[in-house]
């Protein structure tokens, strides 16, 4: 097994030769030393929390790569550093303001910071993905994210886990038939997000390319612990192999 380390990405299994590939944008709570001298302003619960990275997903990814014998790419940096699961130019790229917390260092950040903070993390992790996805043929690429079960002043979502796809539902749609068959689950269709962002990773990896894609949303609160996300990563693989076999891709 391959690691590679940088200040933007963990590759993990390099070397694996199957056709998934799986992705956790939202891997990591880090803030690198040349970023506000590794301080973006905000308390500890506050970079404990869904708005700095996306709670238990790195450790479903993980699991769910071991389980698929597949390679995954995780981000080290926080989503408030800057967001690798958007577009170079979406206005949420840089988050000034997130579910209720201001975050001091990125206020008011200039065009040469944001372009520098592309340069150091967010393009080095699209490149390496980049890599995994076209170094093997015919790929299924799968992103890991997590969700929060309330968001400040809203009500709670209903959903365990989520199946997010734009236009391409061959694989998507076979996953939520699987997911809604497990009794234990609420599951979400296209829910708590839109599943078509423009310039976001799927969009960028998946559905401009025309590859088989699916980006699936665990609760966090059901992924806090080592052994929840390690179960959570076995029963997707198993979930995932399955709808791949019925549909026949």
């Amino acid at each position: 097994m391959s690691v590679e380390n940088s200040d933007a990405v963990e590759v993990i299994g390099a070397d694996r030769k199957g056709r998934w590939v799986i992705t956790c944008d939202h891997a990591s709570n880090r803030v690198p030393g040349d970023v506000a001298d590794g301080d973006l302003g905000l308390p500890p619960a506050d970079m404990a929390r869904h708005i700095a990275y996306d709670v238990g997903a790195a450790g479903v990814a993980r699991a769910l790569a071991d389980a698929l014998d597949a390679p995954v790419a995780l981000s080290r940096f926080s989503r408030l550093v800057i967001d690798p699961n958007r577009g170079e130019d979406d206005p949420t790229l840089l988050m000034q303001i997130y579910d209720g917390s201001i975050i001091p260092a990125n206020r008011g950040a200039s065009a040469a910071e944001i372009e520098r903070r592309l340069n150091r993390f967010h393009r080095p992790y699209h490149a390496a993905l980049r890599g995994l996805i076209e170094g093997r043929d015919d790929p299924i690429l799968v992103a890991i994210h997590s969700f929060t079960r309330q968001f400040r002043g809203r009500a709670p979502r209903p959903w365990d886990v989520a199946v997010l796809y734009a236009g391409d539902t061959r694989l998507a749609y076979p996953l939520l038939a699987r997911l809604n068959a497990e009794p234990d689950l609420c599951v979400g269709d296209n829910e708590p997000y839109s599943g078509h962002l423009p310039g976001d990773a799927m969009d960028r990896h998946g559905v401009q390319p025309g590859r088989l894609h699916v980006l699936i949303e665990v609760r966090n609160d059901l992924i806090e612990t080592a052994e929840a996300q390690e179960a959570w990563g076995k029963r997707l693989a198993t979930l995932l192999d399955a709808a791949r076999v019925h549909a026949d891709l």
